[in-house]
């Protein structure tokens, strides 16, 4: 079979450089195709760019999601410090509460209560219990069950933090007047319960 002659490679000073544009090349197989018009710089507008000296945030203060994760990112960020030498994370500050405020509370009522899932709380009662913190005690009217306890070691700590998130969140609301601070509660509850 003969060999289709190959066009051999071009040099450097041979190659062909990019269509000028607006001008017409031609492809393989000799048609003529446009290139794209050259714009003109004189048509392209450029905007300038504008200085905001205050930012608008008027319509996202008007979501109540917006508003409520503002107020508790004020708070959450002293938490997190505050409650650091104790060992305990929101979450595990909610577990260790509602624990020693329901001795006996069982993993399910957990979940339910504080809508976390069932594979995230096995490794943090398991951590709570291996700090010594919580126990596991078998249910007085289920014995599928295990009601959780805390502690002696468990109660003193939780009332150690538990001042000191009240202290916080004292510190937190202090603008607002008693009456104001419980209205809050109340209506932020009444979205989530």
């Amino acid at each position: 079979m003969p060999r289709k002659p190959s066009s051999p490679t071009p040099l450097k000073s041979q190659r062909h450089e990019a269509p000028e544009p607006g001008t017409t090349v031609q492809d393989a197989s000799g048609q003529s195709l446009p290139t794209k018009p050259r714009r003109s710089r004189a048509s392209t507008t450029k905007t300038s760019a504008h200085a905001v000296d205050t930012v608008d945030t008027s319509y996202l203060q008007t979501l109540m999601g917006y508003n409520a994760r503002r107020a508790a990112l004020s708070i959450i960020e002293l938490f997190l410090e505050r409650l650091a030498p104790y060992g305990l994370k929101p979450v595990d500050f909610s577990v260790m509460s509602t624990i020693g405020h329901n001795p006996g509370v069982t993993s399910r009522q957990l979940c339910a209560t504080l809508n976390l899932l069932p594979p995230n709380l096995v490794g943090l009662i398991q951590s709570l219990e291996s700090r010594g913190l919580i126990e596991r005690k078998p249910h007085p009217h289920d014995g599928r069950a295990v009601g959780l306890h805390a502690t002696p070691k468990g109660q003193a700590l939780m009332q150690q933090a538990e001042q000191t998130a009240a202290d916080l969140e004292a510190e937190k609301t202090a603008k607002l007047t008693p009456a104001q601070r419980k209205t809050l509660l109340a209506l932020l509850q009444k979205i989530y319960l």
